[in-house]
């Protein structure tokens, strides 16, 4: 079966995210952004959704400022966002903490035996037009024990995570129920993306 999507420019380094696209037969190419050029923090008291949306729709943007730049073919741009949030709570990745492995332990307690969202925007940038949409998904976590949050934040799995845990990693055994896109919680949701990608 061809979904007949266009090629596009990725602006995103993220594998599973090219892992994704692979996945439905997009042939893309990746552009790599400067990661000082966009801001990830989030403004004064922005909403979840309002954050992931406002920060694809900046890398789609930031990624065809980048093709032009370099002379490339005209082609749509995919930027996209991932973050996990409790309540309007938003954690982020670890790794941007001052200790990283202490942030993520204190994220997987706070998941610990709790349901969450993972919120991911697509954004899709042909010319001047920019085009998004958001995925919200709802994650349930078994209670975790200290010695499996300790052995889990050992591997350095989490530490690049939004929310201090891979769904496609050894986090999976965390997961009692999702609700939802699982390639959302992954950062890619297909359903979405081709939904963009096919417009026109």
């Amino acid at each position: 079966m061809s979904l007949a999507l266009p090629a596009i420019y990725l602006a995103s380094a993220s594998p599973r995210r090219a892992e994704l696209l692979a996945q439905i037969g997009v042939a893309f190419e990746v552009l790599r952004l400067d990661d000082g050029g966009i801001d990830e923090a989030p403004r004064g008291r922005e909403a979840p959704a309002t954050y992931v949306r406002r920060l694809a729709i900046e890398k789609a943007r930031a990624g065809a400022a980048a093709a032009r730049a370099r002379g490339l073919p005209p082609r749509p741009v995919l930027g996209a966002d991932t973050t996990v949030c409790l309540g309007r709570a938003i954690l982020g990745k670890p790794g941007d903490a001052p200790d990283p492995r202490r942030a993520a332990a204190r994220m997987l307690r706070l998941l610990s035996g709790r349901t969450h969202r993972v919120l991911t925007a697509v954004a899709v940038a042909r010319d001047a037009r920019v085009q998004a949409a958001v995925s919200e998904s709802r994650v349930t976590f078994r209670r975790l024990t200290a010695a499996e949050i300790a052995a889990y934040v050992a591997t350095g799995e989490p530490l690049d995570k939004a929310g201090g845990y891979a769904i496609q990693g050894r986090a999976a055994v965390f997961a009692a129920r999702l609700s939802g896109s699982y390639s959302g919680v992954m950062g890619l949701p297909l359903c979405e993306t081709a939904a963009l990608l096919g417009r026109r």
